[in-house]
């Protein structure tokens, strides 16, 4: 049975996780990957549960078709999911489409206990009862049940042959309304680049997409809802801060290419103690002396230069971060802990609400601690990104009084 009797109300669990390593290494990760899954679901027994992928299919769709299908029947048809009665998945698998694809997977899981819980028809702008385990992939665009779209390249023509965008989906549970959108943002193409400028270049870009996304879910085309957006947001920290910070009493060494006297290399080391090398940066390194510093007390250190978010702050609510980065880990099986060197550690994968859903969350808070927000596997390999969690309960009468769900649902 879902749910403590201690803490009553619906108990939620919104997770996302950019899972392509997955796809690119089946055999070693994902068994890893599920059984730590499991884990978080048997601890918090939801009874409602929402999955977003990114990166769904690897970096090569077409040859992780197998694996594909093979993980969507191990979710749906696993024992530790056998009391989720009616399962909802969306899967955009149309990777021959330049223009659409976007390689985004949502998963939502609904316990058996769980009565009343409708989803939203954006075509016929009502909600429909859920029933029954229901697959969509291939072609989401026709599917009425989502809103999907591919960042146009017209507006981003800086990140011309991306996979990003978002999907979104809303629910009615208990007389709450709230969207849940899984987005996927741009990432920093070169470390030098991103170390030119303080904010980065990427920055600028990935605040134009959240901004685009934000401005879409609460348009004047439906009823307004508490939203929930979780994804890869790629956020990174303030690389001209941090690198400043690590190398306080570094000297830097500049390396250019022979033939276009093109930046490619640089070098900070110690003004004394043998001139020992304290970090390299190029396009794709990131080679600090001592991770140690990204992993003591959680990095927590570090969230001072985690700056993209602040931009939203008038939008976009998050709880505190207690975790360490979630990006970029080994895809070495037997390291579970340790950091690759081809970028500055951040914490890229994040669950943000609006104004309104905080109070849904925060409302269920009491003696008991019921709200969770981290990160899954923390000494098991994932594969690059750390999945991350949110865990809370939507409080008994928490909707609109007497809400109409075929109308709508919408909190207050």
């Amino acid at each position: 049975m879902a749910g403590k009797a201690a803490a009553p109300g619906t108990a939620v669990l919104l997770v996302t996780a950019n899972v392509g390593s997955l796809f690119d290494d089946p055999e070693n990760l994902q068994k890893n990957w599920l059984r730590e899954f499991y884990q978080v679901v048997h601890t918090h027994k939801p009874h409602f549960m929402a999955l977003h992928c990114q990166e769904f299919g690897g970096k090569n769709y077409e040859a992780s078709m197998s694996h594909v299908d093979k993980f969507v029947k191990e979710l749906l048809s696993s024992d530790a999911m056998k009391e989720y009665n009616r399962a909802r998945v969306y899967l955009d698998e149309n990777y021959k489409s330049q223009e659409h694809f976007t390689a985004l997977g949502s998963f939502y899981f609904l316990h058996e206990s769980l009565k009343n819980i409708y989803q939203f028809d954006f075509k016929a702008k009502k909600y429909k009862k859920v029933t029954g385990k229901e697959i969509y992939s291939d072609t989401l665009e026709s599917t009425p049940m989502l809103e999907k779209e591919k960042f146009p390249q017209d507006y981003f023509p800086e990140c011309k042959w991306s996979r990003k965008g978002f999907i979104r989906t809303r629910w009615c549970i208990a007389d709450c309304a709230f969207d849940l959108v899984n987005i996927h943002l741009f990432h920093d193409a070169s470390n030098l680049v991103a170390w030119e400028t303080s904010p980065s270049v990427y920055s600028g870009v990935r605040h134009k997409a959240l901004g685009y996304v934000l401005d879409r879910i609460i348009d004047q085309r439906f009823e307004k809802a508490s939203y929930f957006v979780f994804g890869d947001f790629n956020f990174r920290l303030d690389s001209k801060s941090v690198v400043e910070t690590l190398c306080t009493k570094a000297t830097m060494q500049t390396v250019r290419a022979a033939d276009t006297n093109e930046v490619v290399k640089l070098i900070f080391r110690e003004s004394d103690n043998d001139r020992k090398v304290v970090l390299q940066l190029e396009k794709k390194l990131f080679d600090y002396f001592n991770q140690e510093v990204f992993r003591d007390n959680n990095g927590t250190a570090l969230l001072e230069f985690d700056k993209e978010l602040s931009v939203f702050k008038d939008r976009l609510y998050e709880l505190d971060i207690s975790f360490p980065p979630s990006y970029p880990y080994s895809e070495d099986s037997s390291q579970g802990e340790q950091y690759m060197n081809t970028r500055c550690p951040a914490w890229c994968d994040r669950i943000l609400m609006s104004l309104s859903a905080k109070e849904l969350v925060l409302r269920s808070e009491s003696e008991e601690k019921i709200v969770t927000y981290d990160h899954i596997g923390p000494n098991v390999c994932m594969g690059d990104h750390k999945p991350v969690f949110l865990a809370f309960r939507i409080a008994p009468g928490a909707g609109k009084p007497h809400a109409h769900v075929h109308k709508c649902c919408v909190v207050q």
